[in-house]
């Protein structure tokens, strides 16, 4: 979930996670998490993310926070991933710490 404050509100919490606020905490299911409300209705995204065991992640270029995914506590810690080495179109090696510093995307697919 990708987003531009650290409150979201309980509409958008829902609609983009599915988690709900109730009287009981974060709920999602049958499984609920104690969880207070902020003012005024919204959710402290820190504290959510936390209590849910979900990594967040912030972009101080963009000024953008990524919340998620749901891991059950098997996030990566931080947002270093550790070097590949992968084979290249030509046939070389390609080294991810080649892209040290920039941003990268990468895409993984798999058949089955």
């Amino acid at each position: 979930m990708i987003l531009e404050t650290l409150e979201v509100s309980l509409p958008e919490l829902e609609r983009r996670t599915g988690w709900q606020i109730k009287p009981e905490g974060a709920c999602k299911g049958d499984r609920c998490v104690p969880m207070p409300l902020g003012g005024e209705g919204r959710v402290d995204v820190p504290q959510l993310a936390d209590r849910l065991g979900m990594p967040l992640v912030h972009d101080e270029a963009s000024g953008l926070w990524c919340l998620g995914p749901e891991a059950g506590g098997r996030a990566l810690s931080g947002v270093q991933a550790p070097d590949l080495v992968l084979p290249d179109i030509r046939g070389g090696q390609f080294s991810l710490r080649s892209m040290l510093g920039k941003k990268v995307l990468l895409v993984a697919w798999a058949s089955w």
